[in-house]
């Protein structure tokens, strides 16, 4: 039975080293990405929470929560109004392509 690579009898250890390392490069830049958004939850993971929300109860005792929600509502609004246009133009685009 002859090997995939001239001259070289690499065996089921041979082959098995080729394949991890070709795993390991494939797999590298999944990794880097996992653990870098799982460390830094796991030291948020590992803060205490014992007092709750600060941030979060000094803005409804200020009243100023209503601020913070109608700012993050105008926002996604003119998100909701800006990709309703954007569908009307690219409908009407594809509308003129098909003409043609």
């Amino acid at each position: 039975m002859k090997n995939s690579l001239p001259n070289q009898d690499l065996g089921f250890s041979g082959a098995a080293r080729l394949g991890w390392k070709f795993a390991c490069k494939k797999f590298r830049p999944v990794l880097v990405l996992l653990l870098s958004l799982l460390l830094p939850a796991s030291q948020a993971l590992a803060q205490a929470a014992a007092t709750g929300p600060e941030m979060a109860d000094t803005l409804r005792q200020d009243g100023k929560i209503y601020v913070v929600v109608a700012v993050i509502a105008v926002v996604l609004a003119g998100l909701l109004v800006y990709l309703i246009s954007l569908d009307r133009k690219l409908t009407r685009l594809e509308k003129e392509v098909h003409a043609q």
